[in-house]
């Protein structure tokens, strides 16, 4: 059982910056940021979990299974990330390419603290607490002044030198393969990424996060922290929520840059909404979706609630698409993440001869990068983002990463999907070199 407190702080946002400064004295901290986009699909305005009482860590050998079975066991709230590597569960595949980062490929833990905010009101829930813990920690909290939110003025202390795993000439070189086995007839589409990283640097983690959040002001943001390893996202994508007996999917594929000046800004949304290309890789990955929805949805229960819907973000116009779906109370939430995992926005369709290519041609395990974050609750529902527009880093190896990637189909052109990876890269290049 968990102690339930209700708090209404004078200023939502003060305290939300207040709690992230209070989460950082704790080794497992997970925090989960709408940054007040709301949707009906809006469950919280922002999450905070920290402080492990139990946890599961593992590689993806089984690592469904083992997720099910402490999910089901601990009967909680728990908070976490799988890697896109545990594609190597779900299906014959392998991940080889190299890895800087060095993250587990599933890790969850059930908090002792939980914050559920929602409004101007706070839901505080936890877990084996003393006498008058919350109330302390409340105090702390809000004793948390201005100038203490500040870290720093800068993210590192040295300059950060930022390097491409796969230069111009090898990335046009790359696409050409990917392009001849889509001619040939081995895939339709296919998501392919590339990393940028940093090596012997040290960053503020929350410094690095503040300022990629006020960047991008995702509806999607996620601070992780597990010890030394670090997730800082600026998502604008939901992977799959469940309420109840409702499924969400809400993939993206199709993304054009913003321009201040108004007019300007309103003929890239309009080009991007008619965009026949980035119109038939969205509807590609919508048709993956609700064939991965309907391997556990009641029959005739999927349905496309949005088909390619602009949404407008501060650094992107992106093409949304949603999907839903209801299943029977007596599916496990863990099956109807195995049975989606990965996401189609992130592979390709179809979707194992595409990720057999993406291995194939990709110089980087992807890791958490195209994974998901987020959390299970006690009654089994779960909401889940897509780790991309995301700053990832080993503090143990110093090293800094964040990758990026675009749909690859018949009608694309390599200088253009490499002119959308820049600008997709802008917000977290912005953040390192700020």
């Amino acid at each position: 059982m968990r102690t339930t407190a209700t708090h209404t702080p004078k200023s939502i946002q003060a305290f939300k910056n207040q709690l992230l400064v209070w989460s950082q004295q704790f080794h497992e901290v997970v925090w989960l940021d709408s940054n007040k986009h709301q949707s009906k699909y809006t469950r919280y305005d922002a999450v905070l979990a920290v402080d492990a009482f139990t946890s599961i860590q593992t590689d993806y050998t089984n690592g469904f299974a083992k997720l099910k079975e402490y999910q089901s066991i601990t009967n909680d709230w728990i908070f976490g990330y799988i890697t896109y590597d545990l594609k190597n569960d779900v299906e014959q595949l392998n991940s080889n390419n190299l890895d800087g980062l060095a993250f587990p490929d599933l890790c969850f833990f059930q908090p002792k603290k939980l914050f559920l905010i929602k409004g101007n009101t706070v839901k505080i829930k936890y877990l084996k607490a003393v006498d008058d813990e919350l109330e302390t920690d409340l105090i702390d909290i809000e004793k948390i002044e201005n100038h203490q939110l500040k870290i720093s003025d800068k993210v590192s202390e040295n300059p950060i030198k930022i390097k491409l795993r796969i230069h111009k000439d090898e990335y046009f070189s790359k696409l050409d393969k990917m392009l001849a086995h889509i001619h040939r007839g081995d895939i339709y589409e296919a998501n392919f990424c590339q990393e940028f990283y940093a090596e012997e640097t040290t960053i503020n983690p929350l410094e690095t996060y503040s300022k990629l959040n006020k960047i991008s002001q995702a509806p999607f943001a996620s601070f992780l922290k597990l010890n030394d390893k670090y997730v800082l996202s600026a998502s604008p994508e939901r992977y799959i929520q469940k309420k109840g007996n409702k499924i969400v999917s809400q993939p993206i594929k199709g993304t054009a840059k913003r321009s201040t000046n108004h007019h300007e800004d309103q003929a890239l949304k309009y080009q991007l909404k008619h965009d026949d290309k980035e119109r038939s890789e969205n509807i590609m990955i919508v048709d993956l979706v609700r064939n991965d929805l309907s391997k556990t949805a009641n029959k005739g229960s999927v349905k496309v609630k949005e088909l390619c819907k602009i949404y407008s973000f501060d650094q992107v116009h992106q093409m949304i698409s949603t999907v839903v779906s209801k299943v029977k109370k007596s599916i496990h939430p863990v099956d109807i993440i195995e049975t989606t995992f990965p996401m189609g926005s992130m592979t390709g369709a179809p979707k194992v001869s595409a990720m057999q290519i993406i291995e194939d041609l990709e110089e980087t395990k992807r890791g958490v990068y195209s994974g998901a974050v987020g959390y299970f609750s006690p009654k089994g529902n779960f909401d889940f983002n897509v780790v991309i527009r995301s700053i990832l880093y080993n503090a143990t190896n110093k090293y800094v990463s964040y990758s990026v990637g675009g749909a690859i189909t018949a009608k694309s052109k390599p200088l253009n999907e490499y002119e959308e990876c820049l600008v997709k890269a802008k917000a977290m290049r912005e953040v390192l070199e700020s």
